[in-house]
């Protein structure tokens, strides 16, 4: 957890610091300014969680059902990556919002209500919970369910607003 922690910090710091150079350098009307601004915010959406939620459910529903040695497999080679792009994703998204407040954008961290940040929370709670999940023969049945659901609504629900 506190290498998450560590990470999620790092990475919004380094975004932040470079949505604030771009911000400076566009302010300074320099159009490189513009590129870099046009750049992190190209990735820094709510709505590009969906279809790496998607995935990382997939391969919870993989590790649900597998034995335990297929089920480490895909942990180790899907899951885990599939965790830390959520968390460097989310830590991007963040640490733009944030350079922009700090340049004056007073209302941009109302972005962060946005409910599609739950699909990061539940990818994080998965991620975490994995090893209670396996061990219980229950809970393995029932989140094999829970994770199917959740796999199928991210591909194919519109979650429009």
């Amino acid at each position: 957890m506190s290498k998450a922690l560590t990470t999620f910090a790092l990475v919004a710091v380094l975004t932040a610091l470079l949505m604030a150079l771009s911000l400076a350098v566009a302010r300074h009307g320099y159009p490189y300014g513009a590129i870099g601004v046009k750049r992190l915010d190209g990735i820094a959406d709510a709505g590009s969680f969906l279809p790496l939620a998607a995935v990382y459910f997939f391969s919870a529903l993989l590790m649900m059902i597998l034995p335990i040695r297929a089920a480490s497999i895909v942990l180790t080679n899907a899951a885990d990556a599939l965790f830390w792009a959520a968390i460097a994703l989310f830590a991007t998204i963040v640490g733009c919002l944030v350079a922009r407040w700090a340049f004056g954008q007073g209302g941009v961290l109302w972005a962060l209500v946005n409910w599609r940040f739950l699909f990061v929370a539940a990818i994080v709670a998965a991620h975490f919970t994995m090893n209670e999940l396996r061990r219980n023969v229950l809970l393995r049945s029932l989140f094999f369910v829970v994770f199917a659901a959740a796999t199928l609504a991210c591909l194919f629900w519109s979650f429009a607003v």
